[in-house]
């Protein structure tokens, strides 16, 4: 069988399972997400030992730091993807919410309810947790999932994907309603975004490469989940001591993650007296900085090491432990530097004005928009969802933190008394 017949072959499967599924109560989904969360907790070990090949592989090749990191299973990660799949098992079910009802004056009464999307086809670069996260919420929302995940992570997805669909099996359910494709090479993709008449709608998570890959060949509607590159900018009138640990903590935490700061945006008033100590705290932590004409003769007074910033690094995404610095003149420069450089995911700002955090609630385009607070929370746990699909960087359907809700939409459910249409 070819590649494009087995994705074929796996994706009418998922739509033929969908029906059953989008008509499960509550209960026996919730049941059947606790059965997962249980099998993952009990293949930890399991899940371990093919990780580490998956790691060793990605070693050997040369793999960077921050990849390897999201790659990487440890006992207290995989404890966190189990949670995150019982969190999701407690979480309203959205389907059959009653969103608005009306009657009209012929009579006729009308509801909007949530259903299911459908099938919802994934794909993934190379955090093995996507697979459990993605199947949790799908599954949850009523809705069947097709899974391809990346090359660097098949052994661990392959376990994770098998322990689901035993889980799914012993709760009664179909194991067609999870597909997972087992070719991770390019034509397994491309195969998968040509299944129009079996797949609703298509998101792919990873970085622009795969955004603008799915978006160029998808036949089905897709929902765009894409990298970060995040801003924080320090207004003069911040507290300036305490913006420096939420700096931290959103570059240091962890910055390999989309949510990771990635560009620091000082104004100028406040620069000469923030710059250098909020730069070393990151300096002293292993952090590298690059930094515009201005910010960089400003921490060479301070003998803080930092590299002068290419017009390249204004818009990128390090992915790493570094950090590109820039003077801005007020919060309107700093609004358009961000419309023009961000990747419209999550960017903030500090300050105690209220007139300038509403210019830059208001000026800011991006799914999500920080008031003195780390974009690190740009996250499905942190946002209540449970566990999280990605954060769409675009405005339609969804944007933001994919969760339950955004995987349904709505249908009208119009009911009479045998009414006929005058």
């Amino acid at each position: 069988m070819s590649v494009t017949e087995n994705v074929e072959r796996i994706c009418k499967a998922a739509h033929d399972a969908q029906y059953a599924l989008a008509g499960a109560d509550s209960a026996s989904k919730n049941a059947m997400l606790r059965a997962i969360a249980k099998a993952i907790r009990e293949g930890s070990g399991q899940l371990i030992q093919m990780n580490k090949k998956d790691v060793e592989e990605a070693k050997a090749s040369g793999m960077t730091f921050a990849m390897i990191d999201r790659l990487t299973l440890t006992a207290e990660r995989i404890e966190g993807i189990a949670e995150g799949v019982a969190q999701v098992a407690d979480l309203p079910d959205p389907v059959g919410e009653i969103t608005s009802e009306w009657t009209v004056p012929s009579g006729l009464h009308i509801k909007k309810v949530r259903v299911p999307l459908g099938v919802i086809g994934v794909i993934y670069e190379s955090r093995p947790n996507v697979t459990a996260d993605v199947a949790a919420l799908c599954l949850k929302a009523g809705n069947c999932v097709v899974l391809r995940g990346g090359k660097e992570a098949i052994n661990s997805n392959r376990a994770i994907y098998n322990i689901i669909v035993s889980a799914l099996k012993d709760s009664g359910f179909s194991p067609d309603c999870v597909g997972f494709i087992d070719d991770t090479s390019r034509e397994g993709s491309y195969a998968l975004l040509k299944q129009g008449e079996y797949v609703d709608v298509v998101i792919p998570r990873g970085g622009d490469g795969l955004k603008h890959f799915v978006l160029d060949n998808a036949v089905m509607p897709v929902i765009a989940s894409a990298g970060g590159v995040c801003h924080l900018f320090v207004e003069k009138s911040a507290d300036l001591e305490r913006c420096i640990p939420v700096i931290e903590n959103a570059k240091m935490q962890r910055p390999s993650t989309c949510n990771s700061l990635e560009q620091l945006l000082v104004q100028r008033d406040i620069a000469e007296k923030f710059l250098p100590a909020a730069i070393k705290n990151l300096t002293d932590k292993g952090c590298r900085i690059t930094a515009c004409k201005e910010s960089k003769a400003i921490l060479d007074r301070a003998g803080i090491p930092c590299a002068q910033a290419t017009e390249e690094d204004f818009k990128k995404e390090h992915g790493d432990y570094e950090l590109t610095v820039r003077v801005v003149t007020d919060t309107k420069e700093a609004i358009d530097i961000i419309n023009a450089n961000n990747t419209a995911h999550s960017d903030g700002i500090f300050s105690e004005d209220k007139a300038e955090i509403a210019r830059f609630e208001k000026g800011v385009d991006a799914a999500c928009v920080y008031v003195n607070a780390s974009t690190r929370f740009t996250d499905g746990f942190q946002f209540g969802f449970g566990a999280e699909i990605g954060i769409s960087t675009q405005k339609l359907h969804a944007r933001g933190p994919l969760g339950l809700q955004q995987l349904t939409s709505e249908k009208y459910i119009a009911c009479g008394d045998y009414l006929s249409r005058k």
